[in-house]
């Protein structure tokens, strides 16, 4: 998609948008258009002249990233500190650069050796869009940042906005809000060191939308840290969003000579939500998940936690191995308990070296057993954090966030590792790289399992930075091991969903959507998730937790999984034969529809909470294979005869699949406008349908 330059007014094009910022005759950068194409000849800068004394041109007008300073009473995206006090940013306009698919403005600080530049990147086979902002410090007096937002968007029209966010909790997290935005301000946001348990590191905005039409507008951060995304509507009218990294207890300090980049934005414009859900998926594995595993789908995997805890060794675990192995596992994975002196989670986190009383013959007998088998092996590891008893904390006392007039919260039985130490991730990377390099493990499982507090960080000048060199050292380790072991896997794990974000998908293969593996609570789980998020990476697992008092049947629990990337985590050695049978059949059914539900495009057709079914459809790129999910608790009042509108197939072919043991062939076309009916009245009701195109 190309980039043109009219008048210093930038078009920047998908195949379908334009987003159109610029710089004005007074040199502020500036916001102009967001939404479907127009003719190039008819943008043109508007002007904002004075106002009022109270009510300033600032205010009024629309900038694509706004410093604090001058006559700016509104919220801003940039502020500083320069080295004789000034607390004011004043940009003038350098030049442009266009370069392909990407958009560089260059601005500089009228005064101080500050430069700015708004990036901006495009794809030939997306209408997401890519922005970030690079600070430069051409002096040498360090600027202190106090706010650095990744970027700015202004809202078309002036009638109020509903957004769309997430005001989860761990076992709960993608719980979906909507807010009307009538006047004020309205802020998501963690404060916690991660991003994702509670709201969400992006916004999604819209008048008047629903699943399948009305305008959408939204923006996606990728960023695994305590971020904030702050939208206001002004005596203007007009609606703006600020969405970067979280201002509260922050600082940068930008040395002389030193650039840094904000996290990216990725965003778009789309009719309806399901456009915003599918674009984003396709994006995700085209563009930003690791490029090793971005294109492969993801292997049905065994976790060991729910069948045994803390009480792992050899023999427990070969057993469950040759279970999950004669159901069609590809991966076995070992959870915790396997390392130091780890009997429960009082104990051990940061000795990662094998338990030589539960593994008196190393972990390759084990992992030998496992490969024998037919499988693949992983581990569980939780990095970033350290036991009050173990060796390493014992060693080194001061390797942890923390205030020597304070006593630490052992949240968990566990403290936060100073992860902006070089000696804490050298440690680290060597005790990782040593036990990839010792053994052929090709999946580790990365997790976090509490936020941060007594964020004290006696290494650090500016210990306010510790917020984001803390994600920045994450990125890097597990970018710098996966550099000396290409072959392994890695899912992002944090108590759950607690790192379930952009920053992750750039880094991990796939992430831990929520400890909560009930099929039904699952259900609203998955959806919130699905809104902005690839379900590629989604793990989902098929477990032993059959319902909070309610029973769910083992067969409803793997059709909510499939969903997903199937996974179990049930204690096999305690299923009947019935079971290993069930499983047995599901996962290699599973496997013949994990292409199209990996990388297919998801429609959501039925809502269980609005509809009392829940039903989504996955279909291929070509349209030629479709997956129909249709799940129901239990229906009230005798419902029948409910349409089920088929969408997201092609409308000019022709369809066949089996429901209700009857063949039916109908068009796209059908399918989608008149739909089939459906008659639910049994508790648990599940089916999936394979539907083909005829050729």
């Amino acid at each position: 998609m190309s980039i043109i330059n009219h008048n210093n007014i930038f078009i920047i094009q998908t195949k379908f948008n334009h987003y159109v910022v610029g710089v004005d005759k007074n040199g502020f950068n500036r916001f102009y258009y967001w939404g479907e194409k127009c003719p190039i000849e008819d943008y043109q800068a508007d002007y904002c002249g004075f106002l009022t004394s109270n009510h300033t041109d600032l205010d009024e007008m629309a900038q694509e990233y706004t410093p604090f300073g001058l006559t700016m009473y509104r919220n801003v995206d940039i502020k500083a500190t320069f080295s004789d006090g000034c607390r004011e940013i004043s940009l003038d306009f350098i030049k442009s650069e266009i370069n392909d698919n990407n958009l560089k403005l260059y601005f500089k600080d009228k005064h101080y050796p500050l430069e700015i530049i708004l990036n901006y990147e495009t794809y030939n086979d997306s209408d997401i869009i890519t922005k970030w902002v690079t600070v430069k410090n051409n002096g040498n007096d360090s600027i202190i940042f106090e706010k650095l937002y990744s970027g700015e968007f202004t809202l078309p029209g002036v009638k109020p906005y509903t957004f769309k966010n997430t005001n989860g909790s761990w076992g709960a997290e993608f719980t979906e809000t909507k807010t009307k935005l009538d006047g004020g301000s309205l802020v998501f946001e963690s404060r916690r060191g991660t991003s994702s348990h509670n709201n969400s590191p992006q916004f999604v905005a819209y008048q008047n939308a629903d699943e399948n039409s009305g305008n959408v507008y939204f923006a996606v951060l990728e960023y695994s840290g305590s971020f904030k995304v702050e939208a206001n509507r002004y005596l203007y009218g007009k609606t703006r969003i600020g969405i970067g990294l979280n201002d509260f207890d922050f600082e940068y300090v930008l040395k002389g000579s030193e650039s840094f980049d904000t996290p990216k934005i990725h965003f778009g414009f789309t009719q309806g939500f399901g456009n915003m859900s599918r674009s984003l998926n396709r994006f995700a594995i085209n563009h930003v998940f690791p490029s090793e595993f971005a294109k492969a789908p993801l292997p049905v995997l065994y976790n060991s936690w729910e069948a045994t805890y803390f009480d792992v060794n050899t023999a427990d675990q070969s057993r469950l191995a040759e279970k999950a192995a004669q159901a069609g596992v590809e991966l076995f994975v070992m959870d915790d308990g396997w390392f130091g002196e780890r009997k429960d989670d009082h104990a051990g986190l940061g000795d990662w070296y094998v338990n030589k009383d539960k593994f008196p013959n190393g972990l390759n007998e084990l992992i030998n057993n496992v490969n024998n088998l037919g499988m693949d092996f992983g581990l569980w590891v939780e990095p970033e954090m350290v036991n009050p008893d173990s060796d390493l904390f014992r060693n080194h006392p001061d390797w942890t966030y923390h205030y020597n007039t304070r006593k630490p919260s052992e949240l968990r039985n566990q403290l936060v590792l100073n992860m902006t130490k070089p000696e804490v991730q050298n440690y680290l990377y060597n005790c990782l790289n040593k036990l990839l390099t010792d053994h052929n493990i090709k999946y580790i499982k990365w997790d976090m399992n509490r936020p941060f507090s007594e964020v004290g960080a006696e290494n650090l000048e500016h210990p306010k930075m510790l917020w984001y060199l803390h994600t920045k050292a994450v990125y890097d380790l597990v970018d710098r091991l996966r550099k000396e072991h290409p072959h392994v896997q890695f899912e992002c794990c944090s108590s759950g969903g607690g790192r379930a974000d952009w920053g992750a998908f750039r880094h991990f293969d796939m992430i831990w959507t929520s400890d909560n593996t009930d099929a039904i609570d699952r259900l609203a789980i998955q959806n919130g998730y699905t809104l902005t998020r690839p379900t590629k990476a989604m793990r989902a697992w098929v477990t032993d937790t059959v319902g909070y008092n309610r029973k769910t049947p083992l067969d409803f629990r793997f059709h909510v999984a499939m969903r997903g990337s199937l996974s179990l985590g049930g204690n096999m050695q305690k299923y009947s034969e019935e079971d290993m049978r069930i499983s047995k059949e599901y996962i290699e059914f599973y496997k013949s529809i994990r292409e199209t539900i990996q990388f297919g495009d998801l429609y959501r057709l039925l809502n269980l909470d609005e509809d009392e079914i829940s039903s989504d459809i996955y279909v291929s790129e070509d349209k030629s294979k479709a997956v129909l999910f249709i799940a129901a608790v239990n229906t009230r009042c005798f419902k029948k005869k409910i349409p089920l509108y088929i969408k997201g197939l092609d409308d000019n072919k022709k369809y066949s699949f089996t429901f209700n043991n009857e063949t039916i062939v109908k068009s796209g076309a059908y399918l989608k406008n008149a739909g089939i009916s459906l008659e639910i009245r049994e508790q648990y009701y599940n089916d999936i349908i394979i539907i083909d195109e005829v050729k």
